[in-house]
């Protein structure tokens, strides 16, 4: 056994067991640090109760906002603070937008805006959060909310995700009380502002509490709640306050950077970047300059009136320090998205799979397993990324058949992509190896099942989408099923390739001849805008392949230069040629729709 399969089926439970043995300890040993935790885990379901129920109520109100919000900077930014506002998560407005990026609805330079917006927009949390911790219970209020919530929940629509918001702002309400309470208890035992560690250690200290915590619960209001409430019961001062609330907006973007960096395209990246550069810029510009901001935050509450209320000064800094950001990256957007494409270029290789020296490639040099390009999880959070997503993919798809049709025919991947369409196909050199069904259970299977899956997984609604969807399948299904016919063909394209200077390598020659030139027109109608054009050319090609190569293999039996046998595996090779055309030629109409297909409209 390996020490990865080690640590997943045996230390990994034991572990997790051990965690909750100590946590559940705790919880027996310290009352007070069990309404702690019991008020987090309430804020943080309720924010989760929130964000799920307003984006499944307004999603696609929001997504056709998303796509339409980039015409300007000023734009992005608005509908980015408006967002973050309504929804009042930073994380899902900014993996909202990467899904969108890496799908093609908006550009980087707009996608960027749109970050800067949501870090505006998340100050307004931090303002609620304050005025609710002062020394008022809303927990009173929560109790009609729940049972309103609850009623709501059973009609199904947009009543039941209106319900659910009711019961995630009761469950925030509670657990706002919970930890504040539990702070009050445990403040005997926790009092940060004694520590003995001062100046730049402290400041660098405690944002790096800020930073992890952010990380571990995965939300910035969380942290900042429990910020609120720490220095609400004296554990903690306001610079230290101060400090955590510059970690946890750094801790916020890592959060965004991993999801972005690991499940998106290209330019995907390219935005987690950017937001995990916004913010650590921000972070060391404030912790720069942390003596005459932190001096003019004190001044500007002063004269606001907020010198007592520590909490509003709280929410006070973290508004300018957003700002602050804001206003280093507004002029520099459209550089920014310059150095990010620099930074993380396009891949420069054409062909998916990989070239080879020779025209039979053995299937141990080729990649274990192809995967999807534009399919994670992340897109599913929009019913219109996911759709982009999966026809992304399709297109994908399309070309990967494409080359392994070629290596099934012993044809180099790179002809494919030759600007000269008459050019000589090079000879099949020997040895051929049989590997065309290990070429399809490498690359086409996983493939195609991973974007059946994801399909399944996507949440479209609009009929209209649905059957966008459903021609996308069929498009997919077409072709697979090319692939699967051309694994006919290649055991008689090995035999009789190898037969040099006989009638029978000559007729099998002009055959692969024939149906490379259908993969080559259909690839560059595929990628042009003369679709209609090559698409009728398309259709003589395969007419000429039906009749005229017919006809032709009829006339060598008669003039006897190949046999009744060899003329029978060419008619049924020319079968199998001939539904690969078929197939292509069906997925030809679909071409537009995948690349253009029809997001949410208004309603």
């Amino acid at each position: 056994m390996t020490l990865k399969n080690f640590f997943l089926t045996r230390a990994k439970p034991l572990l997790l067991l051990a965690v909750l043995a100590a946590l559940a300890y705790s919880f027996w040993y310290s009352p007070a640090w069990l309404q702690l935790c019991y008020g987090l885990a309430l804020f943080l379901f309720g924010m989760q109760c929130i964000e799920e129920g307003l984006h499944t109520a307004a999603g696609g109100t929001l997504e056709r906002m998303l796509a339409r919000s980039t015409a300007t900077p000023l734009k992005g930014m608005l509908f980015g603070m408006g967002s973050t506002f309504v929804l009042q998560s930073t994380t899902l407005v900014s993996l909202l937008t990467i899904a969108f990026l890496s799908t093609g609805l908006i550009h980087l330079a707009g996608g960027i805006a749109i970050i800067l917006g949501t870090n505006l927009g998340a100050t307004s949390g931090i303002w609620l959060l304050a005025l609710a911790g002062q020394n008022i219970s809303l927990a009173p209020t929560a109790v009609p909310m729940v049972v309103f919530g609850i009623l709501m929940s059973f009609p199904k629509g947009k009543m039941r995700s209106f319900g659910r918001v009711l019961i995630g702002v009761a469950l925030i309400f509670i657990g706002i009380d919970a930890i504040k309470n539990g702070f009050s208890d445990i403040g005997s035992l926790i009092d940060f502002t004694q520590i003995r560690i001062s100046g730049a250690a402290e400041v660098a200290m405690f944002c790096g509490i800020g930073l992890l915590l952010t990380i571990v619960l995965q939300s910035t209001h969380a942290t900042l709640i429990l910020t609120l409430a720490a220095l609400a019961g004296g554990q903690i001062g306001v610079a230290q306050a101060f400090a955590i609330a510059i970690g946890s907006n750094v801790g916020s973007s890592v959060s965004t950077a991993v999801v972005g960096m690991l499940g998106s395209e290209r330019e995907g990246r390219r935005l987690a970047l950017a937001h995990l550069l916004f913010n650590v810029v921000t972070a060391v510009v404030a912790l720069l300059l942390w003596i005459p901001l932190t001096a003019f935050v004190r001044w500007l509450a002063d004269l606001l009136g907020l010198d007592n209320n520590t909490l509003l000064q709280l929410a006070l800094f973290h508004t300018l320090f957003n700002v602050l950001g804001v206003l280093i990256f507004w002029r520099q957007q459209s550089r920014l998205a310059d150095l990010l494409q620099r930074w993380l270029p396009e891949p420069a290789q054409k062909t998916l799979l990989p070239q080879q020296s020779d025209v039979a490639p053995s299937p141990s040099l080729l990649p274990v397993q192809s995967a999807a390009r534009y399919l994670s999880p992340n897109m599913l959070r929009s019913g219109d990324a996911a759709l982009r997503a999966a026809f992304k993919e399709v297109g994908h798809l399309a070309d990967l058949c494409l080359e392994v049709i070629c290596h099934v025919l012993f044809i180099p991947t790179q002809q494919l992509y030759h600007e000269n369409p008459d050019e000589k196909l090079p000879v099949a050199v020997s040895p051929l190896e049989l590997n065309a069904q290990e070429l399809y259970e490498q690359h086409i299977k996983p493939l195609y099942s991973e974007l059946l899956d994801f399909i399944s997984r996507s949440d479209i609604r609009e009929q209209e989408q649905q059957q966008q969807l459903m021609q996308a399948q069929m498009a997919a299904l077409q072709l697979v099923n090319a692939v699967k016919e051309s694994k006919h063909l290649q055991k008689n394209m090995q035999f009789y390739l190898q037969q040099p200077n006989t009638a029978v390598h000559t007729q099998y020659a002009l055959l692969r001849e024939y149906l490379f030139r259908l993969l080559y027109v259909f690839r560059r109608a595929e990628h042009s805008e003369q679709r209609q054009q090559l698409a009728i050319t398309l259709k003589h090609r395969l007419e000429a392949l039906n009749n005229q190569f017919r006809n032709q293999v009829v006339e060598q039996l008669r003039e006897q230069r190949i046999d009744g046998s060899q003329a029978s595996s060419l008619m049924n090779d020319i079968n199998y040629a001939y539904r690969i055309g078929e197939s292509l030629l069906e997925v030809l109409p679909l071409v537009d729709l995948l690349r253009e297909p029809t997001v949410g409209k208004e309603g």
